[in-house]
């Protein structure tokens, strides 16, 4: 049977759950793609609450001022190149085609022209592997290699604000806070503490489940919690 979960909450129109984006400083990007190589200077350096990584004002010759990523380094009064006689040079944007192998870059397009959609997390880098025919193989921080085309754009270096996450919490009202500012839900509570109206594996005064772990195929969504859909069950055959 289908329940109204908590974890279902989010979405459904209320405050609640609702993303701050009004705190948004703006959408964080590669300058639009042009033939000619143009001059940009970091005029500020801000933080903000939709990102991890600090973002790095720069306004170009031609007057547009984009929010772009910051890679460790760089500093206020900076000037960055973006196109592709760019310099490989810490924070210039170019072409996959002309940045050398081993280079570290971030911020990488999945389609010529996009903004950049790979490698944008605080600290973050990935690193050029080799050129080839099809494209530009990369390996991602996962250390997965995915393969570019070679029109696509990436900035040089590495993110800053690396070890954000290594900073302990120390008590959960620190934790609360942080989550609050975010709207997100917390505490988590196990499915199993829940009650039986509010969680499938809720009920009893013990942590049994009562039910299969893997949830039907056709289950309606209150009641598709913990497996989802597994390959396999049981023992394998050797």
């Amino acid at each position: 049977m289908g329940k109204n979960l908590i974890q279902q909450a989010r979405g459904k129109g209320g405050p609640t759950y609702t993303a701050p984006s009004f705190r948004y400083k703006g959408r964080a990007s590669l300058k639009s793609k042009r033939d000619e190589t143009i001059l940009g200077k970091i005029i500020d350096l801000v933080k903000c609450p939709g990102h991890s990584t600090p973002l790095a004002a720069i306004r170009y010759t031609d007057g547009e001022v984009c929010l772009s990523f910051a890679p460790e380094g760089l500093r206020v009064g900076d000037e960055v190149q973006c196109g592709g006689e760019a310099e490989v040079k810490l924070g210039n944007t170019l072409p996959l085609t002309e940045i050398p192998e081993g280079t570290l870059i971030h911020n990488i397009e999945a389609q010529p022209g996009d903004g950049g959609k790979f490698c944008r997390a605080s600290g973050g880098f990935a690193k050029l592997i080799t050129q080839q025919e099809k494209g530009v193989l990369v390996q991602l921080p996962s250390k997965k290699q995915k393969l570019f085309q070679g029109g696509c754009r990436a900035s040089i270096g590495m993110l800053a604000g690396g070890g954000r996450i290594e900073k302990p919490f120390l008590k959960a009202g620190n934790k609360y806070h942080k989550m609050r500012a975010k709207n997100k839900l917390y505490p988590k509570v196990r499915g199993v503490a829940q009650n039986a109206v509010d969680h499938p594996f809720g009920g009893t005064s013990s942590s049994n489940l009562g039910r299969p772990q893997t949830a039907p195929t056709h289950a309606p969504p209150g009641r598709k919690v913990g497996k989802i859909r597994a390959r396999r069950t049981g023992r394998k055959k050797k």
